[in-house]
C-alpha cells in the first residue's frame, strides 16, 4: 500500500521530523526520571528527559470542524500541549487536513477499525496517530504499511491496550486485566512495530483502578526504553477521577515513570487539562504558576473563610501572572502563612493585615479585604506581564488548602 503526503493542504509551519533533539529537560525534584527514548508529536518532544506534556481529546464531533477548532483553541489557553480527535467515520477523516493547518497544536488522530483512516490521517498532517493494533482489521497485513507511511511523514504513533479492550487468550490466560495481561498485550503490540523497524511510539497501559495501573507501568517501564502515555481511564466524574488521576500519575512521577499524561474526566475537556497542569506543577515538573493558598474552615477562623478565598478566587480568575495569593482566616497560624505569599491577608477581630513578600503594608477593615487583595494582585501581576515574567500558557487560580496543626 503506497501513501504520499498531501500537498493540497500542506501545513504551514512544518513539523520537526520525529527524533529532532531539542534543548529543553525536565527533570523530577523526587526521582530521577525513567531513560527513555524520545520521540516527537509534531513539535512537541515526548520522552527522553523532555518536559512532560499534557494532553486531553474533543468531545465535538470532529466532521465539525468549526466547534472542534474553538475546542482546541480553549484547551491550547488551558495549557494543553497535544490534543487528539476522534476519527470513527469517513466524515471525520475528511475534517482532517483543515483542523491539522489551523491548530495551534499538535492533533493526534484517534482511530480503531478501520485502517484507511490512519492513510488518511497522516496524509492530513496529523502530527501523530493513536492506533490500536488488536482492532485494526487485518493488522498483520496492514501495520508494515502504516510504519512505512509513519516514517516517511516523519510522524509518531501511539499503541498500548486498555482494560476493556484486552484480548481474549491474554484475559483467559492471566484471568483477567491484570499488570502481567497488559503488559504481555503492550509487548506485543510494540513488537509488532519493532519487528519491521519501526521505533518512534509511545506506549499507554490505561487501567480504571489506580493499584492496578500503577502496577502495570512500573512493569511495563522496567520491560524496556519506550516512552509511556500515563492515564486512568474511565476514571469517572470529576472530583473521583481528579483524586484517581492525581494518585496514580503522583506515584509514577515520583518514581520519575511517565512522559506524557491526560487525565480523564467525565467533565468538560477543558478541566482535564486545567487538572493535568497544576498536576506537573505541584509534583515540581512544571514552572509555578497562580496560586491562591487558603486555609481550610475551622472554629478558631474569624472570618468566613470559604466565602472570602471564593471572592478572591473569582476575582482574580484572568490573572495568569506566577503569584501567590494567601487568604487565611485567624491569627494563630494565619500571619505565618500569609507572609510566605508573594501577597496575602490574615484575618481577625473585624480586620485584615495584608503582607506583600512578607511585610504588612497595610490593615483594612473586614468589608474591605476582597477589594484590597484584588487591587493590589492585578498591580503585581500587571507589572510581572510588563516585565515579560508570566509564562506561556500560563492559567488562573486554584485554591490550594492549608492544613495547620490541629485540624
Amino acid at each position: 500500500m503506497m501513501n504520499t503526503l498531501n500537498t493540497e493542504n500542506p501545513i504551514e509551519k512544518p513539523f520537526r521530523k520525529t527524533g529532532d533533539p531539542v534543548d529543553l529537560t525536565s527533570e523530577s525534584p523526587l526521582h530521577p526520571r525513567r531513560k527513555s527514548r524520545r520521540i516527537m508529536v509534531g513539535p512537541v518532544p515526548v520522552g527522553g528527559g523532555a518536559p512532560i506534556s499534557v494532553q486531553s481529546m474533543t468531545n465535538t464531533l470532529t466532521a465539525n470542524v468549526p466547534a472542534t477548532l474553538q475546542q482546541i483553541a480553549e484547551l491550547t489557553a488551558a495549557g494543553c500541549d497535544i490534543v487528539r480527535v476522534a476519527v470513527p467515520s469517513q466524515d471525520d477523516a475528511d475534517a482532517l487536513p483543515e483542523i491539522c493547518r489551523k491548530s495551534p497544536i499538535p492533533v493526534i488522530a484517534d482511530i480503531h477499525f478501520q485502517s484507511k483512516y490512519v492513510f488518511q490521517a497522516i496524509d492530513a498532517g496529523c502530527a501523530a496517530v493513536r492506533v490500536n493494533p488488536g482492532n485494526i482489521r487485518k493488522f498483520d497485513e496492514v501495520g508494515p504499511d502504516i510504519c512505512k507511511a509513519a516514517t516517511d511523514a516523519g510522524i509518531s504513533l501511539r499503541i498500548g491496550v486498555n482494560a476493556g479492550s484486552l484480548d481474549k487468550d491474554l484475559y483467559a490466560k492471566y484471568g483477567g486485566p491484570t499488570p502481567e495481561a497488559l503488559v504481555a498485550s503492550a509487548l506485543k503490540e510494540a513488537h509488532m512495530f519493532e519487528d519491521v523497524g519501526f521505533h518512534d511510539f509511545k506506549i499507554s497501559v490505561k487501567h480504571h483502578d489506580v493499584i492496578t495501573m500503577v502496577e502495570t507501568y512500573r512493569l511495563l517501564a522496567s520491560k524496556g526504553d519506550w516512552p509511556l502515555h500515563l492515564g486512568v481511564t474511565e476514571a469517572g466524574p470529576a472530583w473521583q477521577g481528579t483524586i484517581k488521576s492525581c494518585l496514580a500519575f503522583g506515584a509514577l512521577l515520583a518514581e520519575g515513570i511517565g512522559d506524557t499524561i491526560r487525565v480523564s474526566l467525565s467533565a468538560p475537556p477543558v478541566e482535564e487539562v486545567k487538572v493535568g497542569c497544576k498536576l506537573l506543577e505541584y509534583m515540581g515538573l512544571r514552572p509555578r504558576k497562580f496560586d491562591i493558598i487558603s486555609c481550610p474552615s475551622c472554629g478558631r477562623a474569624q472570618v468566613d473563610v470559604i466565602q472570602l478565598a471564593s471572592a478572591v478566587t473569582e476575582g482574580l480568575r484572568d490573572v495568569t501572572a506566577p503569584i501567590r495569593v494567601a487568604v487565611m482566616g485567624c491569627i494563630v497560624n494565619g500571619p505565618g502563612e500569609a507572609r510566605e505569599a508573594d501577597l496575602g491577608v490574615a484575618s481577625g477581630n473585624g480586620k485584615g493585615q495584608i503582607f506583600i513578600k512578607g511585610k504588612v503594608i497595610k490593615t483594612v477593615p473586614e468589608d474591605q479585604i476582597v477589594d484590597t487583595l484584588l487591587t493590589i494582585a492585578n498591580d503585581i501581576a500587571a507589572q510581572m506581564e510588563a516585565d515579560g515574567q508570566v509564562p506561556v500558557n500560563s492559567t488562573g487560580p486554584v485554591v490550594v488548602p492549608i492544613q495547620h496543626p490541629g485540624h
